[in-house]
C-alpha cells in the first residue's frame, strides 16, 4: 500500500468512529447552524499589481518530512500570518500522519478574519459537514483519493454548504476529469502523493493547461521567491505555502519575505 492507501484506509477507520459519537443528522444541524462561509475564491482574486494571493498553511507535520514545526500554538501562528498578507490560511486536520486536528481548525477559524480550508483527506459527505460546521470556508479534494463519481458527488455537496472546493491534481488525466465537475479552482500539486517526491515542472505543465476561469493554485515546494515568481510565469493564481513557512523562526516574516 502507499502511503495515500494507508492514510485513507485509517481515515475510513476514524469516521466510522466518528459517526457513532455524533451521528450525521445531528452534525448537519451543526453545519446548517453555522453562519455563512467567508468568501475563500474571492480571497484569491487579487487585482493587478497585488502581491501573490497566498494561503498560508498550518502544518505540524508531514508522512515524508516527519515533525516540521514543534512550538505550534496555531491562534498565534494563523494571526502571525494574517497579518503578514496571507490571503487564506490551510490548517491540517488528518491526526495521524500530519500531527493535525479539528480543534486547530476551529480556534483559527474563529480567531481571524480571512478564509480557512479545512486540508485533509476527503472521501465521506459526512466530512464536508465537518468542515462547515468547524467553521471552514473551504476543502480539499484530492483527485488522487477518488474515484470522478464521488469527487463530483463530494464537490455538489460542498457547494450546497456554501463551501469552496480546492481540487487538487498531479497530472493531466486527473486535470481533465476533475474539470468535468464545475470546480472553480484548481490546485497543481507538484508532489505526487503516492510517492511524495516533487517536481516543480510538473505544477508549471498543468497551469499552463487549465483554461480561462479557473484559478489556479501552486501547491507544495515553494521554497523562495524565485520559485513563486516561476509558477507565476507559468499561470499560477494563488499559492499554497506550508513547510516553508512553518520551519522559519518566524512564520509571519518569511511569508513577508516571500511576497516582496
Amino acid at each position: 500500500m502507499t502511503i495515500l492507501d494507508q492514510i485513507i484506509t485509517r481515515t475510513r477507520a476514524d469516521l466510522a468512529t466518528a459517526k457513532q459519537r455524533l451521528p450525521e443528522g445531528q452534525l448537519r444541524q451543526r453545519a446548517l447552524g453555522r453562519e455563512r462561509p467567508r468568501d475563500f475564491r474571492g480571497a484569491l482574486q487579487g487585482r493587478p499589481g497585488d502581491p501573490a494571493r497566498v494561503i498560508a498553511e498550518l502544518k505540524k507535520a508531514s508522512p515524508s518530512k516527519g515533525l516540521i514545526r514543534a512550538d505550534f500554538g496555531v491562534v498565534s501562528l494563523a494571526r502571525e500570518l494574517e497579518l503578514a498578507g496571507a490571503a487564506a490560511l490551510s490548517v491540517l486536520t488528518e491526526p495521524h500522519w500530519f500531527q493535525g486536528s479539528p480543534a486547530y481548525l476551529q480556534a483559527v477559524a474563529d480567531s481571524v478574519t480571512i478564509p480557512v480550508l479545512r486540508k485533509d483527506f476527503i472521501v465521506d459527505p459526512y466530512q464536508i459537514f465537518e468542515a462547515r460546521a468547524w467553521g471552514a470556508a473551504a476543502v480539499l479534494l484530492i483527485a488522487a483519493a477518488l474515484p470522478p463519481a464521488e469527487f463530483a458527488a463530494l464537490a455538489k455537496l460542498a457547494g450546497e454548504l456554501e463551501l469552496a472546493v480546492l481540487a487538487e491534481v498531479h497530472d493531466r488525466e486527473e486535470l481533465d476529469w476533475v474539470l468535468t465537475c464545475g470546480v472553480e479552482i484548481v490546485g497543481i500539486n507538484a508532489r505526487d502523493l503516492r510517492t511524495f517526491k516533487t517536481d516543480l515542472a510538473v505544477a508549471e505543465s498543468l497551469l499552463q493547461a487549465l483554461p480561462p476561469g479557473i484559478v489556479g493554485v501552486a501547491e507544495s515546494a515553494i521554497r523562495d521567491r524565485a520559485d513563486l515568481r516561476r509558477l507565476q510565469a507559468a499561470g499560477a493564481g494563488a499559492f499554497l505555502i506550508g513547510e516553508t513557512l512553518m520551519r522559519a523562526d518566524h512564520p509571519g516574516a518569511k511569508l513577508a519575505e516571500l511576497l516582496g
